[in-house]
């Protein structure tokens, strides 16, 4: 993720980024915006972030900024933090000054500088040129931009589905050439460059473009292989697994959540393990508990935090529940729209929904009784915890979770409404906790 936003620093802004170049100037260094954020100017569109490009050496520019943070101190990159902004600030790559400096750089359209005082571009690869036939080019060789950071490939795609751009003809073949060289790289960066695509637009082409250059069954064989999972024309007129999965990224709005995002990219994915065929048609029976399994190894290979795991395992594991809404006991219901994240949830559904039969009957019914039960689900408080179970003389274990989970059905359904008549439900009843089919998460589907 942005280096910014895990550090808590607020989004970085022109303004400073064109401080920081006056002040290296006026030290008698050259310094230039670069990437992106003159790559996004010229396209009118506002920077994410600004980095900045200098012939000065980190610690020259430590003598310069009070506050500094080493990111990348041994390749010459420092972190300016300027009104509690940050700035990556880079020195030259070559000794040779910025022309040699911008041909080291990945693509064109990345190797444009600009001076923020004057608004002059200078461009020595033909990135303008690039822009406007909204072009992917590797600068110079393809081969040695990728053999210099595999990752390259990764954010040639990255870029061409964020931006809506295609990827010249010879960048392309050298990433379907040298796919697998991707594996070098660490898992944590490819990562990051897989949620960048899935979440700043044209995840569906971005996904499109993984899948046929082979850098998908490098990183996400598990997504690749949904490719041709056939699904029963009925319910998935769009065709199989994978153009419903890609079809969701289509119509996902942007910028998205990462966790819906990656949601939505798996929340099919236990299908090609679980379909089966017979004299009714084609099945996928506990593929929502298979995608759990295939979820979890790919969310723990990709280093994701505990917290986004649990939270895109969840919408994995519940995206079936919504067929039953309808059939659902009060209580029952209550409880699956007080779910945290719901909202994640049912925004899943509803791309779920408009990528296969179009129906949203389900979502409208969740929504009508969020809205009819709205002050209900606001104010519910919590009757028992889970300590106050064991100071009754509950035992540690799986029983806890179960009369937790019993007592607030009773609660739902109006049957208790004070922790002291809770506390007599559960001294009434807890040495027969009853096991309920339907609290399964996982319906047949």
């Amino acid at each position: 993720m942005p280096i910014a936003s895990e550090k808590g620093y607020s989004a970085p802004s022109l303004e400073g980024a064109s401080g920081i170049v006056r002040r290296l100037k006026s030290a008698g260094y050259e310094a230039w915006l670069v990437g992106g954020c003159v790559r996004d100017f010229l396209r009118g569109e506002e920077a994410v972030d600004y980095d900045i490009v200098t012939s000065a050496s980190p610690e020259a520019m430590r003598n310069l900024f009070s506050h500094t943070a080493a990111v990348g101190i041994r390749f010459g990159v420092l972190l300016v933090i300027e009104r509690g902004n940050t700035y990556q600030v880079a020195t030259y790559r070559s000794p040779h000054g910025y022309r040699e400096d911008v041909r080291r750089r990945d693509f064109t359209v990345n190797a444009l500088l600009m001076d923020p005082e004057t608004g002059r571009i200078v461009d020595e690869v033909g990135g303008r040129d690039d822009l406007k036939r909204r072009l992917i080019r590797a600068v110079g060789s393809p081969e040695d931009r990728f053999a210099e950071d595999p990752l390259r490939m990764l954010r040639a795609v990255r870029f061409a589905s964020n931006l809506g751009f295609a990827i010249e003809e010879n960048t392309w073949q050298a990433i379907s050439d040298h796919a697998a060289e991707i594996l070098t790289v660490s898992a944590e960066r490819i990562a990051d460059e897989l949620t960048f695509l899935l979440t700043r637009g044209g995840a569906g082409y971005g996904m499109r473009l993984l899948a046929d250059c082979s850098l998908l069954a490098q990183v996400l064989p598990e997504v690749d292989a949904l490719r041709g999972v056939r699904q029963p024309p009925k319910h998935h007129p769009e065709g199989d697994v994978w153009t419903h999965t890609v079809t969701m990224l289509d119509l996902m709005r942007c910028p998205a959540d990462a966790r819906l995002a990656w949601g939505v990219l798996l929340h099919d994915v236990g299908k090609a393990d679980t379909q089966t065929e017979d004299d009714s048609g084609i099945h996928f029976f506990g593929h929502a508990r298979q995608g759990c399994v295939l979820g979890e190894s790919i969310l723990h290979r990709l280093r994701f935090s505990r917290a986004d795991r649990e939270t895109i395992l969840d919408l994995i594991r519940f995206h079936m529940n919504f067929m039953n809404v309808q059939n659902m006991r009060p209580s029952r219901l209550k409880r699956f729209l007080l779910k945290t994240g719901f909202d994640l949830h049912l925004e899943l559904h509803r791309l779920d929904c408009l990528a296969s039969h179009g129906s949203l009957e389900s979502y409208e019914y969740c929504r009508k009784k969020q809205a009819e039960w709205a002050d209900e689900l606001r104010t519910l408080p919590r009757l028992l915890s889970g300590k106050d179970l064991l100071e009754m003389g509950l035992p540690q274990g799986a029983l806890i979770g179960k009369v937790l989970r019993i007592v607030e059905e009773a609660q739902l359904n109006g049957s208790i409404k004070t922790p002291e008549e809770a506390h007599r439900f559960v001294i009434d009843h807890w040495s027969s906790v009853p096991t309920r089919k339907d609290d399964s998460c996982f319906p047949d589907d």
